[in-house]
């Protein structure tokens, strides 16, 4: 982003790389804090808060014509105190102005454009606004003029207003408990994403489409649990959709935002952290399930991306890449035709034609105009299989020939002004991508994934780990905010696969450990759930307690399949009464509008799976160990966890007392397979565990 250094506000020192675009606008940006807000009291101003993220392209948008504009600064800066917050560095502010948008407006986005009263109460709640007015809306500029207008002289209105509206947020953010959840919400949400699929390109809803990998899992589940062939045909066509169209790169990899078309061909650009690691996790459970080599292919490649570009030198995982480049969305990923002929020899050329669909006139339309650029985003309009036939060639002699070419494309695109990458390190979604490469580990038996989610861990460990509570930012060696509901639930979910992938209690332990943190800071004891801060952390407006599944799964979804999983492990009941009390939180709320919740729905799979937990009692180094384990993971199990026993785990010895007498029958590896209220006969052959487990886990196979 354009910046001129004759400006420098208050935003001056701070590591968000957010704020620091923001920090030589004429706008005298103040950060989220006290300062500001003892200003605007003792200055009797409203405050002006805006709320965006570093690889935003409305935000640059508005930037560039609004807080670049000294006009627009002019007023800001005498009638306003201006407020800038990174909504990823700041979760909890963020969500609660956010809802306040949807509330008085119906829908929200960013930038988040936020009029407050000087103790934070809210008046006024939009998304963008351009600089001057238009015959579809107000300009920015007159929207303030008129803000200045009526807190000088309709104050009390703006403040009766802000009253109410913080009565309506208090109210909608309380939870009624109701029955617990059952098998006909499964069958509601399954019914509604049916109706909302579209079968032809796969994805659900309207014009623009939406990865929601949490759906996918949902649904996988549910296929899984039923034997509805529906739910996982659903489950295919969408992510071979996404994986032939301009949503993944074909040429670097990962995959972008969303589709602003039905298509999946035209991506909104920027990529996420969150979604390569759900989109992957979705991808190797799609592979487990129907053994299809194309989407092991892709997840692996995702991590290809993830490793290469994404990466610190110590281990921790950056946050995102911009969809902008020299100030134009998608600039690094589209192609000219010439530019083509150029790089490629014209038998290669022709091929891409042919496989790519490159045309002269080109596929991507200039935002505003709607007209064709006569750039192009590289797509597939079939299986590449069917591209081979058509061709009159082999697959792998395609595959040959398409991959020289996409690595002649690489060089070149890297030799392009690159979009700017947002390195703060998160919590959150480290832990997301530590469930990915962890679950990885397991499925493709790759030491290299493991390792990734080991430094991964021992880099949020050693950073954002202080005296058992977790911190939820570092960047530039810098530490900041106190961590959040989804900080924790998204690393114990990765410390369990963690578990999972190595059988090693440590994890389980570290698990145990960070959720008793959560119970203890979080945890909502009368009404049940948790609430996304903790009970010591700043309180904005109100203390939020959610549960719906948004572009990422909520906190409270993931916690209550942790909670579910370590009562299964541990044989806890305590931890499986909080899960319950969880579950009838947001009872009323899930019934409404099942679709909504479909990552917290995957976990109540979980609990009426049934779900079973297998023990491996072998001695740590008998080879028949590694060979029922691979066995259990190459298969589709997601209602079952494991645990390894030798003899010599004390912490979990005390831990699980049954686990005593499961020892290795006649000197072998001996499986034990429990469920609630059912344990199975103990058996060396893992045909027969499978079988079990298959007969138990629902009739998908």
């Amino acid at each position: 982003m354009a910046r001129d250094d004759k400006f420098t506000n208050h935003l001056e020192g701070e590591k968000s790389p957010y704020l620091q675009q923001h920090m030589h606008n004429p706008v005298d940006w103040y950060p989220w804090g006290d300062k500001a807000f003892i200003k605007a009291e003792s200055e009797d101003k409203p405050i002006f808060l805006s709320i965006g993220y570093s690889t935003c392209h409305w935000c640059h948008v508005m930037a560039r014509e609004s807080f670049q504009d000294e006009g627009v600064a002019e007023i800001l800066n005498q009638y306003f105190v201006a407020v800038k917050v990174d909504r990823e560095e700041r979760p909890d502010i963020d969500s609660v102005y956010m809802t306040v948008c949807q509330m008085m407006t119906g829908s929200g986005g960013w930038p988040l454009t936020v009029i407050l009263t000087p103790q934070k109460k809210p008046f006024f709640a939009g998304t963008y606004f351009p600089r001057e007015s238009m015959v579809r809306g107000v300009g920015l500029k007159d929207l303030l003029l008129n803000i200045r207008d009526l807190w000088s002289e309709k104050r009390d209105e703006l403040f009766d207003s802000a009253e109410d509206i913080q009565k309506a947020l208090t109210r909608i953010s309380q939870t009624q408990k109701g029955p617990l959840l059952g098998t006909e919400d499964l069958d509601q949400a399954y019914q509604a994403l049916e109706e909302n699929f579209d079968s032809d390109k796969g994805g659900f809803g309207g014009y623009q489409k939406f990865p929601t990998p949490h759906h996918l899992l949902f649904l996988l589940r549910y296929w899984r649990n039923t034997g509805q062939e529906m739910a996982r045909e659903m489950v295919e066509t969408t992510l071979e959709n996404m994986i032939r169209g301009g949503l993944w790169d074909q040429v670097g990899y990962g995959f972008h935002r969303y589709s602003v078309d039905p298509n999946w061909l035209v991506p909104h650009f920027e990529k996420m952290l969150y979604d390569q690691a759900l989109i992957a996790l979705a991808l190797i459970e799609c592979y487990q399930a129907t053994g299809k080599p194309l989407y092991r292919e892709i997840a692996e490649k995702i991590f290809i991306y993830i490793l290469r570009d994404m990466r610190s030198p110590e281990g921790g995982f950056y946050s995102a890449e911009d969809a902008d480049s020299e100030g134009v969305e998608g600039k690094f990923y589209l192609w000219f035709h010439q530019e083509l002929e150029e790089i490629l020899e014209p038998e290669e050329l022709k091929l891409v034609e042919e496989v790519y669909h490159i045309t002269r006139e080109g596929n991507f339309q200039e935002e505003s105009t709607g007209l064709l650029t006569g750039q192009n985003i590289l797509h597939l309009e079939e299986p590449l299989e069917n591209t081979a036939i058509r061709l009159e060639m082999e697959p792998p002699e395609l595959e040959d020939k398409l991959e020289v070419i996409r690595a002649k494309l690489f060089r070149v695109r890297e030799g392009r002004v690159h979009p700017h990458k947002d390195d703060k390190i998160l919590t959150d979604w480290n832990g997301l991508m530590l469930v990915a490469l962890a679950r990885a580990s397991q499925v493709f038996s790759k030491n290299e994934y493991l390792d990734a989610a080991r430094r991964s861990l021992d880099f949020i460990m050693n950073h954002l780990h202080h005296e058992g509570r977790l911190w939820h930012r570092y960047r530039e060696g810098e530490v900041k905010v106190e961590g959040n509901l989804d900080d924790y639930s998204f690393l114990i979910w990765g410390l369990l696969e963690l578990h999972q992938s190595t059988l090693d209690s440590n994890y389980l332990e570290m698990a145990l450990e960070l959720n008793q943190t959560l119970m203890d800071y979080f945890l909502d004891r009368e009404g049940g759930g948790f609430y996304f801060t903790a009970r010591d952390a700043e309180k904005v407006l109100v203390r939020k307690k959610e549960a719906y599944d948004a572009a990422i799964p909520s906190g409270n979804s993931v916690a209550y399949l942790n909670l579910l999983r370590l009562a299964t492990l541990l044989e806890d009941q305590e931890i499986r009464r909080t899960a319950m009390h969880l579950d009838m939180a947001f009872a009323s709320i899930i019934k409404g509008a099942p679709t909504g919740f479909t990552m917290f729905l995957s976990a109540l799979q979980f609990r009426l799976g049934p779900s079973f937990n297998v023990v491996i009692s072998s001695r740590e180094d008998d080879p028949g160990t590694r060979n029922m384990l691979d066995g259990l993971r190459g298969r589709y199990l997601p209602q079952v966890t494991l645990l390894q026993y030798s003899g010599d785990e004390d912490w979990l010895k005390n831990k699980v007392e049954a686990l005593a007498s499961k020892i290795p029958l006649e000197g072998m590896v001996t499986a034990y397979v429990c469920g609630p209220g059912t344990c199975y006969p103990p058996t060396h052959d893992l045909e027969e565990v499978i079988r079990v487990l298959e007969r138990v886990d629902g009739p998908g196979s």
